[in-house]
């Protein structure tokens, strides 16, 4: 009876001499491990190693047409492609079924491609072709770059986690099997036909509407060429009109001021006023409103160049612009906010100004109309009779509503305002003078929607550093889409007229 006891004795330490050998806590051996714990493991440091290695380095600029793009893949469920158009929203394509999506920002468009498309129409026939080509070269690009993103990102954290150079290149290896994987079926449901049924978001969602439907502009692709021509050549125009201001030098003792107005969320109104800031190096920014057209949260980033203007932006909120818009400014750099009465000193001024007591960006909304104007006036005018008691007087009061602006007379020398998209110039009988400010963007997005293009106006303000009144002021218009005129005029107070005075120099008007 030993002897078999011995040997199964003797077979049993042989089968834990054979075991790996694991330290087992008081409570009892441990087993190892299971295979699938590992393998999900091992999933996780991929997907997480290259989601990584595609946010770092995973992106390309590419040229479409005369555009500038940024392309990126993006990890996803359901895969397609989103076109961001900043600040107007985003389009999104069903594009593919994947594990990744393909996003498309398009940051700006070009004016040197622009112009040469312009100087050579025949060049349009063919731009389609060249948009295929640039979009399909920037996949190309892209893929190779995505392909390096996740092989590096994963082995990285790989070599992070497992500290193990054969655990690491497996988990690169296995990233770009995944990669590879994606693209192949990306390939196999490729849907070209996506584009006829887009998806918009923000303010795209009224596109449909604006701009008709996609069927149509394939179906009807010679109109649809045309019109793309003719948006090419008006944005295009206006870049050129706006570069070739004539540069005036005023006197270093005055004080200069940028009236602008009514935005409407053109974006080449930012590049107008960067000019103007420039050329006639101004001291002060003043806008008086309806800088948004929605006031919704995705146009806040419009906003954002506000900061990079080279002068102090004065700001007070317009029938157009929300609460929200309004916060969103006050965090901005160099911005400057105005709201029931409050002032501000700037550049040897002190401005005050009130924001517009409604909020109307479609009408739709029940409005108090010229009675909440004028009440809102009348608040701002009584602020500005407190800061002239207190020792404090304003020099420049700003409001939206011209309403508004004339229940200041007698309070302040000047007074500006927007809302009307014209100009008015006007002595109002106490002695105020009244300044209303044309569309400095051209009426936005509503100026394809007139019979005629609505120009784009801002002025320049000239003031007397020791008195700061209003010595002369330049007129500047240049011509709305598909115009190429650029008038600058100047005018003086009828007072300086009467009795001549010093001025920043003599009168002029050049187209």
């Amino acid at each position: 009876m030993a002897r078999p006891f011995h040997a199964a004795a003797a077979r049993v330490r042989r089968l834990r001499r054979s075991r790996p050998h694991t330290a087992a806590p008081a409570g009892g051996p441990v087993p190892a491990a299971h295979p699938w714990k590992r393998g999900l493991g091992l999933l996780a440091v991929v997907v997480l190693g290259a989601w990584l290695g595609l946010l770092v380095v995973g992106s390309v600029r590419v040229p479409v047409g005369p555009m500038d793009t940024t392309m990126t893949l993006r990890p996803s469920v359901s895969g397609g492609t989103k076109i961001n158009v900043s600040p107007l929203g985003a389009l999104e394509l069903d594009s593919h079924h994947a594990p990744v999506r393909l996003d498309v920002d398009v940051d700006q468009l070009d004016p040197a491609r622009s112009q040469a498309l312009v100087k050579h129409p025949e060049r349009l026939s063919g731009l389609q072709d060249e948009v295929t080509g640039d979009v399909a070269s920037g996949t190309r690009e892209l893929a190779v770059r995505s392909g390096v993103a996740v092989v590096s990102g994963a082995t990285a954290l790989g070599l992070v986690v497992y500290r193990r150079p054969r655990r690491a290149l497996a988990a690169g290896g296995l990233a770009l099997a995944l990669l590879a994987a994606s693209g192949v079926s990306a390939y196999a449901t490729w849907n070209p036909k996506s584009v006829l049924e887009p998806k918009f978001s923000g303010l795209l969602s009224s596109a449909p509407s604006v701009v008709g439907d996609a069927r149509s502009i394939v179906t009807e692709f010679d109109v649809y060429q045309q019109e793309l021509a003719r948006l090419v050549t008006n944005v295009t125009k206006l870049y050129d009109a706006t570069s070739t201001l004539p540069v005036y030098r005023p006197d270093p003792a005055t004080i200069r001021v940028l009236h602008v107005s009514d935005i409407h969320l053109n974006p080449a109104a930012w590049h107008i006023i960067s000019s103007l800031v420039e050329q006639y190096e101004i001291d002060v920014i003043i806008d008086s409103g309806d800088t948004m057209d929605h006031g919704t949260a995705a146009e806040n980033g419009f906003l954002d160049p506000v900061s990079d203007l080279g002068a102090p932006y004065v700001w007070v909120r317009g029938n157009h612009d929300s609460r929200q818009t309004q916060a969103h400014l006050k965090k901005l750099r160099n911005a400057h906010v105005l709201d029931e009465g409050s002032a501000v000193d700037v550049a040897g001024l002190r401005i005050a100004g009130t924001g517009d007591p409604q909020f109307t960006p479609d009408r739709s909304l029940p409005t108090g109309g010229k009675a909440s104007e004028r009440l809102a006036g009348m608040r701002l005018a009584s602020a500005l009779r407190d800061q002239k008691r207190a020792g404090t007087p304003v020099d420049i009061a700003v409001a939206h509503d011209p309403n508004a602006a004339r229940e200041t007379d007698g309070t302040v020398p000047l007074v500006l305002a927007g809302h009307v998209h014209h100009r008015v110039n006007e002595l109002l009988p106490l002695g105020t003078r009244l300044k209303v400010e044309g569309s400095t963007g051209g009426g936005g997005l509503r100026a394809v929607q007139n019979e005629k293009p609505e120009k784009v106006r801002a002025s320049v303000l000239y003031l007397d550093r020791p008195t700061r009144h209003l010595q002369a002021w330049d007129e500047i218009t240049l011509g709305g889409l598909g115009l190429t005129t650029a008038e600058v005029s100047r005018h003086l107070p009828e007072e300086n007229l009467k009795s001549p005075s010093p001025s920043p120099s003599a009168p002029t008007a050049s187209p």
